[in-house]
């Protein structure tokens, strides 16, 4: 079995007996962003870092003033 069914198999075998197609969602969804945190830290590790620049001008695109 692929590692992905074996990781999706765990997150349903985890779930209550009377668990919803919500349920499953909300812990896809968990999962998904654990994995993207890890993958963060991960990359902050290695010294993968945006620039204070480069932040600021995002987060112009989006109309928010990093500096407030």
């Amino acid at each position: 079995m692929s590692p992905i069914k074996q990781q999706a198999h765990t997150l349903i075998d985890a779930l209550p007996e009377a668990a919803g197609w919500d349920d499953v969602v909300r812990a896809m969804d968990a999962a998904r962003f654990q994995e993207a945190v890890e993958d963060g830290i991960e990359a902050a590790d290695q010294g993968a870092f945006a620039g204070p620049e480069r932040l600021k001008a995002t987060f112009a695109k989006w109309g928010v003033d990093a500096a407030a």
